[in-house]
């Protein structure tokens, strides 16, 4: 009985003595730049001693890469694999102890989690505003109609819709009825998301004051990790599939990349001769078919005597003006498969997402049934019946 007492109270002692071992960096300022991968962010990190850790997650790729945080005086360096975690220590002002993780985004585990059986479907309406919509039922009582963005990041529920259609609110009484604005960070606890037979219990849910047209929120890739999902236009499903499906004929195939997370594919544009290939990130929450980054079209001499459909003018809050053009651009191959006379949205500022990419619309993805395969990160593709349909802008 001794015996097994003592080694009790090892057992219990070893995380402690763990966690006094964990490698340690100095501080003095609670900002954090951290560069993960090839990719630096300054002062994109805020040391928190209250957090016990305080997780950093990767930006998501199966590939080994380095992570490094830059305190403004000391810096450690991470190999980040996938399904791996690093624990240590930032010693700030020399007394507070910030118990810090860096973790992957692919987490060990993470597939028994999920709550799919096999070749789960979920019904969509595709809208007159190319949103892949559907219904949602917020904690047993609220309806709502969502969108399946792949490219955005869990759930996500506009404040219109919270206020009008659900009773996330109903723990502010005054806010409904008008007389405060409402506290979006004080909401009911979402304990259940239910669309189609798949339920999420306790689901991660953000608060957003955009989504697509005349939606109440969006749900995103990273909610089927591990699975293969199938959007299949030509019968308004999404699947959920466990192993890619047989009997892929007609599509072809390419592998998917990641940067920061966003799944992105391959495109290349084809004109008077000449090729102008980049990544192009997957957002079926926009209606758009292509839109180009202004950095990678100054960048990659992309033509700018190409045919203007629609421009406007904007300013920003200096008063500065940008136009944005949509040009139509003779043609464009994604997995081996060529469309043409794309409507090319070209915007006269920033990339909002802060760094450079273009991007595939669901005006030019609704023309292909897609299997994006996030167990092997491959895409495939196959023409489906609106492949020649027309697009908005040229409508």
């Amino acid at each position: 009985m001794k015996l097994l007492y003592l080694l009790f109270l090892s057992l219990l002692s070893q995380p402690i003595f763990a966690q006094s071992k964990l490698p340690v960096i100095k501080a003095t300022s609670k900002e954090v730049t951290i560069k993960d991968g090839g990719f630096l962010d300054k002062d994109a990190w805020s040391l928190s001693p209250a957090a016990r850790p305080d997780v950093y997650t990767a930006d998501r790729t199966r590939e080994t890469k380095w992570v490094v945080f830059y305190t403004d005086i000391d810096s450690i360096k991470v190999k980040v694999k996938p399904g791996t975690k690093f624990d240590f220590v930032v010693l700030l002002n020399g007394k507070d102890s910030c118990f810090t993780q860096i973790a992957s985004a692919i987490q060990p585990g993470a597939i028994a989690k999920q709550p799919f059986t096999a070749n789960d479907t979920i019904p969509f309406t595709l809208t007159p505003f190319n949103a892949i919509q559907v219904k949602a039922i917020i904690n047993n009582t609220d309806t709502l109609n969502i969108h399946f963005d792949v490219g955005s990041f869990d759930f996500k529920l506009t404040k219109d819709a919270i206020l009008k259609k659900t009773h996330l609110l109903s723990n502010q009484p005054d806010a409904l009825a008008g007389k405060v604005l409402p506290n979006y960070n004080r909401l009911n606890k979402v304990f259940k998301i239910q669309m189609a037979n798949i339920i999420w219990n306790n689901p991660e849910v953000g608060v957003t004051t955009f989504s697509a047209h005349d939606m109440d929120g969006r749900f995103a890739w990273n909610l089927f990790e591990g699975r293969v999902v199938e959007i299949n236009y030509d019968d308004n499903v999404i699947v959920v599939h466990n192993a890619l499906p047989k009997g892929l004929k007609g599509y072809n195939r390419a592998k998917l990349t990641f940067i920061r997370s966003f799944v992105c594919a391959n495109g290349e544009f084809e004109i008077d001769g000449k090729k102008y290939s980049g990544e192009f990130l997957f957002d079926t929450g926009s209606d758009q078919a292509v839109i180009l980054d202004s950095g990678w079209a100054a960048k990659n001499g992309f033509p700018t005597n190409l045919k203007v459909i629609k421009s406007s003018i904007m300013r920003d809050p200096r008063g500065v003006q940008y136009e944005s053009k949509i040009v139509l651009a003779p043609g464009i191959k994604i997995n081996h498969f060529t469309l043409t006379n794309i409507p090319t949205y070209m915007p006269g500022g920033n990339n909002p997402v802060g760094f450079e990419i273009n991007y595939f619309g669901d005006d030019l993805l609704k023309r292909f049934n897609t299997i994006l395969d996030f167990k092997n990160d491959m895409l495939y593709l196959k023409p489906n019946k609106l492949f020649n349909a027309a697009y908005r802008n040229n409508s």
